[in-house]
């Protein structure tokens, strides 16, 4: 029970990633804060399954790309929650497009989804965390934050900068106790590459590139994301953990 007693809020938490990170924080005993866009069905089941585990949970909806659903989803928090210990920034997309034709929107979106998203939710949550005392901030970016994508050419800065974030605020919110760390999944079995996957010949090409000789799959991060938020890691602040079974290193 490593988040006992704790209070932890995830954007983009309706699936994948996020919804697998809610479970296991909840498993863990914390009582989770979900934010999502849209999917009422899935999150009413993970709210669910959530109280199940004799945890408490609320569900906010909410564009993170929009800056006024940040401070909204902190306020429910800590009217229904008491307050936020732990804030995971999860919520991203990744549209696939070629560079030379991307129209503007596709570009503007990702960007302001996967990066300004990000920016607005930990600066709310940060600034509660101050009044509290202390927290941890864990930022999902992604391995390919280090290596390019040819149909990546707008997401993979938005991961990059969400990287770079994470290393400004643990210098920047580390004197208030809080702090800051970014996960890099590499190749992980969700929405996002949801039809990559479906076809047998690129997942064969996926799944050989990596030293562990599987997928990864949305509870191998969550995993690590109640690692980051625990006790366990008093000491971590600016890191970046590379999830992704290897792939990293065998590019190299």
């Amino acid at each position: 029970m490593l988040l006992q007693g704790k209070t932890v809020l995830i954007t983009g938490a309706a699936h994948g990633i996020g919804r697998a990170t809610a479970v296991a924080c909840a498993r863990h005993g914390a009582d989770i804060g979900i934010n999502y866009l849209a999917d009422e069905g899935a999150v009413s089941t993970l709210v669910g399954e959530i109280e199940a585990l004799g945890r408490r949970a609320v569900a906010v909806q909410g564009d993170v790309a929009d800056p006024a659903a940040a401070p909204a989803f902190i306020d429910a928090a800590v009217r229904d929650l008491g307050g936020v210990d732990v804030f995971v920034s999860n919520a991203g997309i990744c549209p696939f497009h070629s560079f030379l034709d991307m129209p503007a929107e596709t570009f503007e979106r990702t960007m302001r989804v996967n990066l300004h998203g990000a920016y607005y939710m930990v600066q709310a949550a940060a600034k509660q965390m101050k009044r509290q005392g202390g927290g941890a901030i864990v930022a999902i970016s992604s391995i390919s934050a280090l290596v390019g994508g040819e149909m990546q050419t707008h997401y993979t800065p938005t991961k990059a900068g969400v990287h770079s974030l994470m290393q400004s605020c643990a210098i920047a919110l580390g004197r208030h106790g809080i702090r800051c760390n970014s996960i890099m999944p590499g190749t992980v079995a969700t929405e996002i590459n949801r039809e990559d996957l479906a076809d047998p010949a690129k997942r064969a090409y996926m799944q050989q590139r990596i030293p562990l000789g599987r997928l990864g799959q949305p509870d191998d991060v969550a995993g690590c994301v109640v690692f980051l938020a625990s006790d366990l890691a008093r000491y971590v602040t600016g890191a970046s953990l590379l999830v992704d079974g290897g792939l990293f290193v065998n590019l190299q």
